[in-house]
């Protein structure tokens, strides 16, 4: 009696939820799923490989590592992966579209509440309580994103280290390049692993509604590293070049993409409502995440060739230590917000040790908030 093997599974064959199902499941992800691109991708995993046993772990693995070799955010591009592995490209629209915009639509009213209503007592004490936060919970992101780092050896490792003082410098003192910085990092360690010629980067920006396209684009289509990296690309153009937000509103803005659920990413909706309301909102998300569902969408079938080949890897192996660096600038920009009254150095205090106790940036913030209204309610002085 023989037997064979059955056939391999392909992930592009088996769709097996309708898009009702992919709505309500997708829907539930993008609800509950507080804490950033780690908690997204293990509510994922959870749910494509433990329970419901739609991909393996290898699948899902390697599905993980060719999201992280694209631009814009990887959380978001493995959840429209998934969807699309079990339901084909109309289940990769729908669950993209479920993960997104529940967050979409909460950081929206919230980014009402802060930008509108931030003379209200209660409202400046949790601002001033989340911007102290904010700055241990960016800080501590950085020093996880460099752990992966810690193993590379030689002159790898000094190249790595440049990328990343390279980066962290631009970012404080010359922020509209940091972009050059992050994408000129990758394009010269390919260039050094590969031997070969480095393309040029120009890059250039306008004002007002295309100002906003072009810094939410950006965001979605030219960040590599991780969601936090969005706050160096947003920070010199939203702060300083046109005073979309304050110093102090764009610290509430970070507090409020990792408060809520969802992709961080969703953090520039907040200043797209600050350019143009409800309808700025929603051209900054377009904008960001249409990136993300045109690459999965169409890449997908390769991304196994992806992962294979030399080049996308020796990018990412110089992009990412720069944006590590460029998370580190960041951090040390919104640093000012973070001590302009005395009792925000117990804030900072109380999220350093829930750092330490590795608690989520959830939970971190929620702290600041907390601890900024009760200093609201205490009478106590807060920041104009």
């Amino acid at each position: 009696m023989t037997s064979s093997a059955p056939p391999a599974r392909q992930p592009e064959s088996r769709a097996r939820l309708d898009l009702r199902g992919v709505l309500t499941r997708w829907g539930r992800l993008g609800i509950l799923g507080v804490g950033g691109p780690q908690a997204h991708t293990a509510l994922l995993r959870e749910m494509m490989v433990q329970r419901e046993h739609w991909l393996t772990a290898r699948e899902f693995q390697d599905a993980v590592a060719a999201t992280s070799l694209l631009p814009g955010p990887a959380s978001t591009q493995l959840a429209i992966f998934c969807a699309r592995a079990v339901a084909g490209i109309r289940g990769a629209i729908v669950g993209g579209l479920a993960f997104i915009v529940p967050g979409f639509v909460l950081i929206v009213a919230l980014a009402a509440l802060f930008l509108e209503h931030g003379q209200n007592d209660a409202v400046r004490g949790a601002s001033a309580g989340a911007a102290a936060a904010v700055v241990i919970v960016v800080a501590l992101a950085g020093v996880g994103f460099a752990r992966g780092f810690a193993e590379t050896r030689g002159w790898l490792l000094v190249r790595t280290i440049a990328y990343a003082l390279a980066a962290c410098l631009v970012t404080v003192f010359v922020g509209p390049w940091v972009l050059a910085v992050l994408l000129g990092s990758g394009l010269v360690e390919v260039a050094l692993r590969l031997r070969g010629p480095a393309p040029i980067v120009w890059l250039a920006g306008g004002a007002k509604i295309p100002a906003l396209v072009w810094t939410a684009f950006k965001v979605g289509g030219l960040s590599f590293g991780g969601g936090l990296v969005i706050i160096p690309l947003m920070q010199h153009d939203v702060v300083h070049s046109h005073h979309w937000l304050t110093q102090s509103q764009f610290s509430d803005a970070v507090a409020l993409g990792q408060l809520t659920p969802g992709p961080v990413v969703l953090t520039v909706s907040v200043v797209g409502y600050a350019v143009s309301g409800v309808a700025g909102a929603a051209l900054a998300a377009v904008v960001a995440f249409a990136p993300s569902f045109a690459m999965v969408l169409a890449g997908a079938p390769f991304f196994d060739q992806l992962r294979s080949r030399p080049g996308p890897r020796a990018f990412l192996d110089g992009a990412g230590p720069a944006a590590v660096g460029a998370i580190f600038g960041a951090a040390a920009l919104l640093a000012p917000q973070a001590g302009k009254e005395w009792w925000q150095g117990i804030v900072i205090a109380v999220a350093v040790a829930l750092g330490l106790l590795r608690r989520s940036s959830f939970v971190t913030l929620g702290a600041g908030l907390v601890l900024g209204l009760l200093a609201a309610a205490a009478g106590l002085p807060l920041p104009h």
